[in-house]
C-alpha cells in the first residue's frame, strides 16, 4: 500500500522511520508520474517489509526543494532516515524492485 504524506507527517513516517522507505515525488499533471503509480502500488504489495509513501510536489514545494527535485517522477529511498538512492523518470517494475531489494 502506498502512503500520501505532506510536509506535516514526512518526519514521522520517513525520516524516524527504522528501515527502508521509497518516496515518490510525483504531481497530479505528469504523465510519466501516472504511468508509474501502478507499477509502485504493485511493487509494494510485493515488498512488505519497505514503506512506499507519495509526496505531491505541487502541494509540498519546500520538501521538493529540500530534497532538489527537479523533475519527475523522482522516487527517493531512505534507508533509517537518510536518503540512500534516487531514481529519476520511469521505470520498469523489475529495475524498481532491484532499487529497493538491494537497501533492506
Amino acid at each position: 500500500m502506498v502512503q500520501h504524506v505532506s510536509e506535516t507527517d514526512f518526519n514521522e513516517v520517513v525520516l524516524n522511520y527504522e528501515g527502508v522507505v521509497l518516496v515518490d515525488f510525483w504531481a497530479t499533471w505528469c504523465n510519466p508520474c501516472k504511468m508509474i503509480a501502478p507499477i509502485i502500488e504493485e511493487v509494494s504489495t510485493e515488498i512488505t517489509n519497505a514503506r512506499f509513501v507519495k509526496i505531491d510536489v505541487d502541494e509540498n514545494a519546500n520538501l521538493a526543494n529540500k530534497y532538489q527535485i527537479l523533475s519527475i517522477p523522482t522516487l527517493m529511498i531512505f534507508k533509517n532516515g537518510t536518503p540512500v538512492d534516487t531514481l529519476v523518470g520511469f521505470m520498469p517494475k523489475d529495475s524498481l524492485k532491484d532499487a529497493i531489494i538491494k537497501h533492506l
